[in-house]
């Protein structure tokens, strides 16, 4: 078989989306999860909750059974509950810690063992300029974007020696779904923010991930695709 076995999740839309057709464009062999539609994309969708090790287990093992063991894991899959910390709910906060760090947790524990026996792998986290900078309103979402970092540079100590890197990529604001239900006050605030005067497009994220998953010797590094807007920190 040619091209490498990826798997990316939250791949049904947005940043995920344009990661797994880059991935599948340049011919690896691309599982790509999703919670409530899956795209209708040339590569395999799978439906998954990462927060479900059930899932979790049973989306590795169709990918394995599809392409081979997982040689590349992009894990993407979030979400988002924004409010001020005053009006935010217990719910609210673990919640979305549950997906976004919790479920990375999920999918790299799952991912290693096949990277082990390979001696071979890559891991790159999607994690946000927010995790550097913080945004109110977003307390729940930077803390579990910043989590990932701390996650990504201690698992790359434990598995660089057997070939397996681990990496983040942290974008700034980006022009998908989420960045469209914002108001024009918004959206004109958060673009004061970015020295560069635009957001970014999911294409120029995915351009990042695809190289980083290509290099041997980048290894628990925080690449950051934000315009600027997190320089410094």
């Amino acid at each position: 078989m040619q091209g490498r076995s990826v798997l990316v999740t939250g791949a049904s839309r947005g940043i995920g989306l344009e990661i797994a057709r880059k991935f599948q464009t340049e011919g690896d062999r691309v599982v790509g999860t999703y919670r409530t539609k899956a795209p209708d994309e040339k590569f395999l969708a799978v439906s998954c909750d990462v927060t479900s090790t059930e899932d979790v287990d049973r989306v590795f093992a169709e990918a394995e059974e599809a392409h081979g063991p997982v040689e590349v894991l992009v894990a993407n899959a979030g979400i988002t509950d924004d409010q001020l910390l005053l009006r935010m709910t217990r719910e609210s906060f673990t919640n979305v810690l549950e997906t976004n760090l919790t479920g990375s947790f999920n999918v790299a524990k799952r991912a290693i063992k096949g990277m082990m026996r390979a001696r071979s792998g890559r891991i790159i986290f999607i994690s946000s300029a927010v995790a550097l900078r913080g945004e109110s309103g977003q307390a729940n979402y930077a803390a579990s974007k910043a989590g990932l970092i701390g996650f990504a540079r201690s698992l790359a100590r434990e598995v660089g020696p057997r070939g397996i890197t681990v990496n983040v990529v942290a974008p700034g604001l980006t022009e998908t779904d989420m960045s469209g239900a914002l108001t024009d006050e918004q959206r004109e605030r958060l673009l004061q923010q970015i020295p560069v005067g635009r957001l970014a497009q999911p294409q120029e994220i995915a351009d990042v991930v695809h190289f980083v998953a290509g290099q041997g010797y980048i290894n628990g590094e925080v690449i950051h695709v934000d315009g600027g807007a997190a320089m410094g920190h």
